[in-house]
């Protein structure tokens, strides 16, 4: 595995929602094939690690590491959790299909994301006041939503919309299914619902496995272009030579704590200090918390 990890090249994708949508489970469930035992509030940031093969079954198929970064959605942290916002490879929108509310803000939250990106990830630090990013997020409006798009360059950065809690839905089905996920549509983006106490949701070889694929691949796709790993979208491999390297802590001018999940069961002193992962990780997760 340490070999393995040593050619390879990594994306990073943004999983964001409101609190309590499932996100934790959801990335479980995509990196893991498994359900959750046990999920909690995320504090900060968690990520955890998937191996992709690009273009599988093709001459040009390749492994690369995934990285979910897996955002908690608490308002308290609006202003502090940009500092994991930069650079972002892919989006994964995540609401809860039985609460309308979680859809309709997933417009902020992209907007959030791609402000964020667009100012090379600054923003008001946690004690620091509003500045222009914060207020536009604030102010945003979804009928506007096509403009903003172009504006901020999200043809540039792959979106892929997940509902979750689908086991819960019941009398909400056809609600949700007149109105639809309107965000998908402006984004062009895939759409998945799952279950995510269910393996079979994303079993190998399902239809949402298969959407979550392509979008994986196009993630990949793009970064490797401006990486020169391919002549162009499309195109065959000119080179590859990189190497993998678990992801550091953020940096923030403002004071932080890091620690990991419990299933990495490593503590840090602080986020000035690179984490040193084990030689040998099969699934690495670590979470970096917001003080």
């Amino acid at each position: 595995m340490a070999n393995l990890a040593n050619t390879m090249n990594k994306v990073k994708i943004l999983v964001v929602g409101d609190s309590g949508v499932g996100k934790t489970s959801l990335v479980h469930l995509i990196c893991h094939g498994e359900v959750l035992g046990n999920s909690s509030w995320t504090i900060g940031c968690s990520v955890e690690v998937r191996i992709h093969e690009f273009r599988e079954g093709t001459p040009s198929q390749r492994p690369y590491f995934v990285e979910f970064w897996d955002v908690g959605g608490s308002g308290s942290h609006r202003n502090a959790r940009h500092v994991f916002y930069t650079p972002v490879h892919g989006i994964i929108l995540t609401h809860d299909l039985t609460n309308r509310k979680s859809q309709v803000n997933l417009h902020r939250w992209l907007a959030e994301v791609l402000l964020r990106e667009a100012s090379g990830g600054s923003g008001g630090g946690a004690g620091g006041g509003r500045n222009r990013s914060s207020l536009l997020v604030e102010d945003f409006d979804a009928e506007n939503f096509g403009g903003f798009a172009q504006v901020y360059g999200l043809k540039k950065v792959p979106v892929f919309v997940v509902g979750t809690k689908l086991d819960l839905m019941g009398t909400y089905r056809s609600y949700n299914r007149s109105r639809g996920s309107t965000i998908a549509e402006e984004c062009s983006a895939d759409e998945i619902n799952v279950n995510t106490q269910d393996p079979r949701s994303l079993a190998p070889g399902s239809s949402n496995a298969v959407k979550l694929s392509r979008f994986l691949d196009k993630v990949i796709e793009k970064q490797a272009v401006l990486r020169g790993e391919v002549d162009r979208e499309g195109g065959g491999f000119s080179s590859y030579s990189s190497s993998y390297s678990f992801p550091p802590p953020p940096s923030s001018s403002s004071s932080s704590s890091l620690a990991t999940s419990r299933r990495a069961k490593t503590s840090f002193s602080s986020i000035s200090s690179p984490p040193v992962m084990p030689s040998s990780p099969t699934s690495p997760s670590s979470s970096y918390l917001i003080g």
